[in-house]
């Protein structure tokens, strides 16, 4: 069963298709459920939940059909994500766990990286390092809970069913030194024998591209979750930044972001040169 982030969102989509398919504004849907407009707008986003019987009767007033009907309610029913993220998935920072469960279901990731090795390519002694050079206030607990959520993490990359995942990453990721040699050389040789997994696509951007986008991206994941309804499938993009994420789902954005994934693939070197570099640059370790 999917996430309960990636239910609510599915749940979200589905009523917002029934509604625009009932030819209905936000204003007269909500006049159903007797709540505001902005209620039904998160729900809609999937930034809320509402009891399965509230969906029943938005449903049923919505003309959906049965089978429908049923699957909203039982969808609604597991929504609720209290104590998800206890333990070791508390280290999660907030603004990142939307990400974490978007992954867990996709179909499709795209993600470019810079300056650092993607956490679903990292070993945990470069891990380690990372999350060394990143805070001084972080414990050793801290330290361990990181290692075990990013592990957790990478089970997407062979589980069944596991998504085709595409990774750009620029040469300084592969340069930017964490750890010491061996810690290095080990890592850069393991994103190598990832990179040979059938449902992963990886290259590497190098600082000689001839064509580059214009500006400097900032890093950015683009999910892509299969809807089990009539819905158009979940697409979002996830905005890196240093202390935050931003996640968009409307086209323009989705459109534009496809646009610079393409050009950064076309500037990068293809998959069997982008693996000999990373080889390469691991011997030099």
């Amino acid at each position: 069963m999917p996430t309960p982030t990636v239910l609510q969102l599915q749940l979200g989509k589905e009523l917002k298709r029934l509604r625009e398919a009932r030819g209905w504004t936000l204003v007269e849907a909500v006049e159903v459920l007797g709540n505001k407009a902005t209620k039904l707008s998160r729900l809609e986003n999937g930034q809320s939940s509402a009891r399965p019987l509230d969906i029943r009767i938005l449903c049923e007033a919505l003309g959906a059909t049965e089978e429908e009907t049923a699957w909203a309610v039982e969808t609604a029913k597991h929504c609720n994500q209290r104590g998800r993220w206890s333990g070791y998935r508390s280290i999660y920072a907030k603004n990142f766990r939307m990400a974490v469960d978007l992954e867990k279901d996709a179909s499709f990731i795209n993600q470019y990286q810079m300056e650092m090795i993607p956490g679903l390519l990292q070993t945990e002694d470069y891990m380690r390092a990372i999350f060394a050079s990143m805070s001084t206030s972080l414990s050793g607990d801290d330290v361990e809970k990181g290692v075990a959520g990013r592990l957790e993490r990478q089970q997407v990359l062979t589980k069944p069913n596991a998504p085709q995942i595409g990774f750009v990453i620029s040469e300084s990721s592969a340069l930017r030194f964490a750890g010491d040699e061996k810690v290095m050389r080990d890592q850069l040789r393991h994103v190598a024998d990832v990179a040979a997994l059938p449902n992963v696509h990886l290259q590497v951007l190098p600082f000689k591209a001839r064509t580059f986008p214009s500006g400097c991206p900032m890093p950015f994941t683009m999910f892509r979750i299969p809807s089990p309804g009539k819905s158009a499938p979940l697409e979002y993009v996830y905005i890196e930044e240093y202390d935050d994420g931003q996640y968009r789902d409307d086209h323009e954005s989705i459109n534009t972001y496809r646009d610079l994934w393409q050009r950064l693939v076309g500037a990068s070197l293809d998959p069997v040169q982008s693996r000999e570099m990373l080889l390469e640059t691991a011997e030099g370790y």
